[in-house]
């Protein structure tokens, strides 16, 4: 076409330009297709699965394979998040391809930082902010908030989220990092972002007006009529970004901030957790470039909370330091809290973005940031705080919901709260080292009293009639607990015992040794009906060794007697009767004939147990005829109830069910569940062994009743097992197993040792 080259050289400029595109764009579709093609066959993904993700048709993406149908940067991004591809396919798009026409004298600008290659997870949450600003519906949200504590990579999340936006918007992307919370101090106001942002747009600086209100106003207008992407890193809070959200509807703003900028009433708000075990193992790995064993690989990345700043710095700390195994790096994390000071690796450090984090908080804040790392536990209620920072459940509420909101603490979907690993330990370096020692003291004071009375509270409610000490609690707080019955109690300790544990073991250490073995005695109730046996007995230990160093001698004698029950419920019974000879011991010291009688009853238990039935009713009798001269009624049919089953083994049938329906009624009296539903068990085995199976299926019927009101699962299990006895013995070995089974997986750990159903079954079953 010379002539038209020759005649009129802007349309034939204009030509070539189109037919280029045209070129650019077949060449385009053609390798696009070919590598989501060959892509998604190497993961093995079929193409009606891919679309069922992206929410695309088949018959789409079949056409872009083929290179028929043009591909579009928010198609490519979501295939990349799909196929786990890091980008490859958006980077195939010619994105200037897809943007339309410019309006005249319009600046496009973009700013967007650089992104790592290294980068792991986030599939969903990347999904949900590029669906959030890719819609174009007019109800749809405009802004998406991300937030999460420091180091969880919200920046990287952002600026990967709008690399793959920018092509759709004509306009061109902005961005700003707003400094609120970097390791520079110069935080961007909202006048310095509106003087860089309108400088982007084009306005020379000497039309930028001086009040903030005009800048507003002016950058509104500039960006009237054009699709731009807004990406406000840093933010500190809504109020910071509201005088920079654009009026026009076609563009789009990302915000990221450690606080929860809830005020952002029309945003769409996504939260950053920390990543999967798994994710944190890829990530590690792919920035140390080891391929150590995965359960050292796990521990470490444990030890970093799954934070993605922590999993760098930790991973950069091996690859600089070759002289070190894998092994160094773990044990050098094994330290709380000197963790987050191995967490720094000279450029970035996990402590100095938590510091940031914890210096924005006001100082009442700050000092209950500090006194809630206190608590030993995992996680913690409202109550527990509130005792902690000595405030009223309502400002309790408050204050947590503050730290919750600027992410040093997260609440869960229980209600419950709980620090990050590695925020608790930089509490417990950093924070709590100036809170006054005297004030620590005093929060864990009342921590302990709290605890205490509810502890009390839930077992007078699951084990009524049980003696139990007088308790003097000083530091209780006005909001206790309070509990509306049984199942309400129960349904506390189950979620309350690791933090009783561990408060018991914390009372021990702080020298607190009273609190120590009170709370464990407060919890051989639960223990004993949950048959967390390991637990009981390591907390029991906790507990006795506090009380023999605090010279408390009724502390230890009722801790060897609770410490002995443990182990006979164990089996252990050469080690729980040391212990109840030393409980003996003691008890007569101090002159509680209470103690011994127990002591002696428990001896008798043993001795049964021992297969040496005369002295198991010389013991079990001599501790009756002190319960029932102080009218211990509860005391008393429990040893009524052991009395009846050391006859069962004598083969004194009817003495065994007259003293076994003695306590049954007693129980019945003092609405005791579980000791009812031991009871109706033992009358199961008495019949049993008297050959009067209708009589013993009815008891055994009646156990399983009792303990599912109660929650017991040992003796539902113990129950069931005795109704497949029952079956085996008529002949029935089919559905004797069957029950067998069923019990298995009702509970599998009952010790043959104290329960005859266990050995009878054995016995059977051969």
């Amino acid at each position: 076409m010379p002539w038209l080259r020759e005649r009129c050289p802007a349309a034939f400029r204009t030509v070539i330009l189109e037919v280029g595109l045209a070129w650019e764009a077949i060449m385009e579709r053609d390798t696009f297709g070919a590598e989501l093609r060959r892509l998604r066959r190497e993961a093995g993904v079929p193409l009606a699965a891919l679309a069922d993700r992206i929410h695309y048709s088949k018959g789409y993406l079949s056409k872009v394979e083929t290179g028929v149908a043009r591909p579009n940067p928010a198609m490519a991004a979501l295939c990349d998040i799909e196929l786990g591809t890091g980008g490859t396919l958006a980077a195939l798009v010619d994105v200037t391809s897809q943007r339309p026409r410019r309006q005249t004298g319009a600046t496009r600008w973009t700013g967007l930082p650089g992104v790592t290659a290294h980068f792991t997870g986030r599939t969903a949450e990347a999904a949900e902010i590029l669906a959030t600003l890719s819609q174009d519906a007019a109800d749809s949200a405009r802004i998406c908030a991300v937030d999460g504590m420091a180091g969880v990579g919200k920046t990287m999340l952002a600026v990967r989220c709008a690399r793959r936006l920018e092509g759709r918007f004509a306009g061109g992307c902005l961005y700003l990092d707003l400094r609120a919370h970097g390791a520079d101090p110069a935080e961007v106001t909202v006048a310095e972002a509106l003087v860089r942002f309108l400088r982007a747009l084009g306005v020379p600086l000497e039309q930028i007006p001086s009040d903030v209100d005009d800048r507003a106003a002016l950058y509104r207008d500039r960006l009237r009529g054009r699709s731009v992407l807004i990406v406000l890193d840093n933010a500190r809070s809504a109020h910071q970004v509201m005088r920079l959200m654009p009026a026009e509807p076609k563009c789009r703003v990302l915000v990221t901030s450690r606080h929860r900028l809830a005020a952002l009433d029309d945003a769409h708000h996504v939260s950053l957790g920390t990543l999967t075990e798994h994710e944190s193992i890829q990530l590690f790995r792919s920035l140390a470039v080891t391929d150590g064993p995965d359960e050292v690989v796990a521990a470490i990345v444990n030890r970093c909370g799954r934070l993605p700043l922590a999993i760098r710095i930790a991973a950069a700390r091996l690859r600089t330091n070759p002289a070190w195994r894998l092994t160094d790096l773990e044990q050098r994390l094994a330290d709380d809290p000197g963790r987050v000071a191995e967490l720094d690796d000279g450029e970035r450090s996990v402590a100095a973005a938590i510091r940031l984090s914890v210096a924005d908080l006001p100082d009442d804040h700050r000092l209950a940031f500090g006194l809630l790392a206190l608590h030993p536990g995992t996680d913690f209620d409202i109550h527990s705080a509130a005792a902690l920072i000595s405030h009223s459940l309502t400002t309790a509420e408050h204050v947590l919901g503050s730290l919750h909101a600027q992410h040093v603490l997260t609440q869960q979907p229980t209600g419950r709260y709980q620090f990050h690993d590695l925020v608790r330990s930089f509490a417990l370096a950093e924070t709590l080292p100036a809170i006054p020692y005297e004030t620590q003291r005093s929060a864990l004071s009342r921590l302990f009293d709290l605890e205490l009375h509810a502890a009390e509270t839930a077992d007078q409610l699951l084990a009524h009639g049980r003696y139990r000490p007088r308790l003097t609690l000083d530091h209780l707080p006005a909001d206790v607990r309070c509990f509306a019955g049984h199942d309400d109690a129960l349904a506390w300790f189950d979620v309350e015992w690791p933090n009783l544990v561990a408060l018991c073991r914390k009372a021990a250490d702080s020298g607190v040794a009273g609190r120590s073995w009170q709370l464990a005695y407060h919890l051989r109730s639960y223990f004993f009906l949950s048959k967390l046996r390991d637990v009981w007995i390591s907390t029991q230990q906790v507990a006795l060794a506090a009380a023999t160093a605090d010279g408390d001698v009724w502390g230890e004698a009722v801790t060897h007697n609770n410490l002995g029950l443990a182990l006979v419920d164990q089996g252990e019974l050469d080690a729980a009767s040391d212990h109840y000879q030393a409980a003996l011991d003691r008890f007569r010291q101090i002159g509680d004939n209470h103690g011994v009688n127990t002591a002696l009853a428990n001896f008798g238990w043993v001795d049964h147990y021992r297969g040496d039935h005369k002295a198991a009713l010389e013991h079990l009798r001599a501790a009756l005829r002190g319960y029932e001269t102080t009218s211990e009624n509860r005391n008393a049919a429990i040893t009524l109830r052991a009395i009846a089953l050391v006859e069962t083994a004598l083969g004194r049938y009817a003495d065994a069910d007259t003293h076994a329906h003695q306590a049954l009624v007693t129980f019945q009296e003092m609405d005791l569940d579980l000791d009812a539903a031991m009871t109706l068990n033992c009358l199961g085995w008495i019949h049993f062994n008297a050959g009067d199976h209708t009589a013993a299926d009815d008891a055994y019927q009646q156990a399983l009743t009792r303990s599912e009101r109660c929650g017991s699962h040992y003796e539902r299990a113990r129950a069931i097992t005795g109704l497949g006895n029952i079956a085996a013995t008529a002949g029935f070995l089919v559905d004797a197993r069957k029950l067998w089974n069923q019990a298995d997986d009702v509970h599998s750990q009952l010790a043959v040792a104290v329960i005859g159903e266990v050995g009878a079954r054995n016995g059977l079953d051969r």
